[in-house]
């Protein structure tokens, strides 16, 4: 019998999450699946940039990092199940990242403003060094346009939370002002494709 705090899980163990993202394992732990995170060493720029190199496009990079954290986190954990998850953001074929300081942060939100940007966020599960299933998928966000008083003002207000994600905000949080108009799925949008993943668990017969 599934325990009580996870009524649906029928696997053997629970899931790993190949990830620190805290945002990723509060998204399991609200469709109450039992899961536990782990780091996971890998040189994701040094991936990356090979991957830009053969032509990948911002959604393949993601794909590319969230495979190699499963995989690797796979190698550390033998017989359980990994998810490793990674999002890109793209304004156009232009990739971003997580920005160093406030003064990063104030020129990608200035450069995002009044345009739609792409965030791709993919989902690998592995096991044993296997990729039993993979996925990227695509939400699109609408900043509206900012003059320099807001910009401020929402630096101000977000604090260094403003360099803990790329693009510069959350939108769970203060990064919601910054918008007006979002096409996606909301686990999709904070970096794990969870209907995609959750249909995978029941296939598999980990899910009910």
């Amino acid at each position: 019998m599934a325990p009580a705090t996870h009524p649906l899980w029928r696997g053997t163990a629970p899931l790993v999450l190949a990830s620190k993202s805290a945002a990723r394992r509060a998204l399991l732990e609200a469709a109450q699946l039992p899961v536990e995170a782990l780091a996971v060493d890998i040189d994701e720029r040094a991936l990356e940039a090979q991957a830009v190199s053969r032509g990948a496009f911002p959604a393949e990079v993601a794909s590319v990092l969230a495979r190699a954290k499963a995989l690797a986190g796979g190698a550390l954990c033998p017989g359980r199940l990994v998810i490793g998850a990674d999002q890109t953001l793209a304004l156009g074929d232009e990739a971003f990242h997580k920005p160093a300081d406030r003064a990063g942060a104030r020129d990608q939100i200035a450069r995002l403003a009044g345009h739609t940007h792409a965030l791709h966020s993919a989902i690998a599960l592995a096991r044993d060094g296997v990729v039993l299933f993979e996925t990227v998928e695509t939400a699109r966000l609408t900043m509206r346009p900012l003059d320099a008083n807001t910009l401020d003002a929402y630096l101000d207000a977000a604090g260094e939370a403003v360099t803990s994600s790329v693009g510069g905000y959350q939108l769970e949080n203060l990064g919601i002002h910054l918008f007006e108009r979002i096409e996606g799925d909301h686990s999709v949008i904070l970096g794990l494709p969870l209907l995609a993943l959750l249909a995978f668990l029941r296939r598999h017969g980990d899910l009910t």
